[in-house]
């Protein structure tokens, strides 16, 4: 029996074709929103952004993109990048709680892929917690390889926690990578 391509085989392909979602820039306005959101979904919420680092974010022109539920505009995820030379590294990436495991991440970061080989860069950068089991598991789906650690980078519940550094190399001419950019 042959396979059939269907939106069921890309998370963004079923929330986009089924209407559920609507992925917009971040704006000034979200920012509230955006900041209480992140802080019920982190573990530690002194582990999430305050309105200050999204504000200096799109200051300084960061690709800022959010997720929003289509019936209601509720922001469901959230995703932050800088551009570098011939690299992107990925700042911050949330979803809400009650949304884990729904394809929110991986679907931001598809649409990150393709702003990257948009602008020509030949990889993308980023830290995470090794705590965060279920964010380093998506990033190894997704083919980011550990480059390295970074001593006591984040801020923890008790001292500091170390951050992992991870790289993926983005591949120019692969369209499967890139569904469509948010720009």
């Amino acid at each position: 029996m042959p396979m059939l391509d269907t939106p069921t085989t890309h998370p963004q392909a079923l929330a986009d074709a089924a209407g559920e979602v609507i992925d917009r820039i971040l704006t000034d306005a979200d920012i509230p929103e955006v900041t209480a959101m992140e802080r019920l979904a982190c573990a530690h919420p002194l582990h999430a952004w305050t309105d200050d680092n999204y504000r200096s974010s799109l200051r300084a022109g960061y690709w800022a993109r959010v997720r929003c539920d289509a019936a209601t505009g509720r922001i469901v995820a959230v995703c932050v990048a800088m551009d570098g030379v011939d690299e992107v590294h990925l700042l911050n990436i949330a979803v809400a709680r009650e949304q884990h495991g729904q394809g929110h991440a991986q679907a931001l970061l598809r649409a990150l892929y393709a702003r990257c080989q948009q602008h020509r860069a030949e990889a993308l950068w980023l830290e995470v917690r090794p705590s965060n089991q279920r964010a380093r598991a998506l990033y190894l789906r997704e083919g980011f390889v550990d480059i390295g650690v970074r001593k006591h980078y984040y801020p923890a519940a008790t001292g500091r926690e170390d951050a992992v550094v991870m790289r993926r190399e983005i591949c120019a001419s692969d369209p499967s990578e890139a569904p469509h950019a948010l720009d």
